[in-house]
């Protein structure tokens, strides 16, 4: 996704409590605990992988992406598809995602990843969209009424 910034990776996280659930210090019991609403979104919203579970061996994981922000107002928390992101990406200035890697059969759920979406992070802001050069809207330059009002304002 092109608007897709401010990536925060959890797999360190991952592997330090799977270290703790294997020599025994947690029980599998304590990471195996997904919601009734989790195991929902990942049945009708969650996109399969190719990987397997890391306790139970048997089943592939699913993500499953939930989306907060402002501008979602009502719709803030819930679950989309992977294929809803990009068009809510063009219609919206920003929002978090959370990716969330549900285990269907065993209840193992862990936050895999969380990043920021929407049209402010497109390259070529509104500025350079409309013709403007980047030096005048950088603040060099001459500037313009805003900036001729602070140097009154400062005299």
């Amino acid at each position: 996704m092109r608007t897709q910034r401010q990536v925060v990776d959890y797999s360190l996280q991952k592997r330090a409590l799977l270290r703790e659930v294997f020599s025994g210090r947690i029980g599998t019991y304590e990471v195996c605990d997904a919601s009734p609403y989790l195991k929902n979104a990942a049945r009708f919203h969650g996109e399969p992988t190719e990987v397997r579970c890391p306790i139970c061996r048997q089943e592939n994981l699913t993500h499953v992406h939930y989306i907060y922000g402002d501008e979602l107002k009502q719709s803030a928390g819930q679950a989309r598809t992977l294929a809803e992101l990009p068009a809510l990406a063009m219609t919206l200035r920003e929002f978090q995602v959370f990716v969330v890697e549900v285990c269907r059969g065993c209840d193992w759920n862990h936050l895999v990843e969380q990043f920021l979406l929407g049209r402010d992070g497109l390259v070529g802001g509104a500025g350079e969209a409309q013709g403007g050069d980047t030096a005048a809207s950088s603040g060099a330059g001459s500037g313009g009424p805003a900036t001729e009002r602070r140097r009154e304002a400062r005299q």
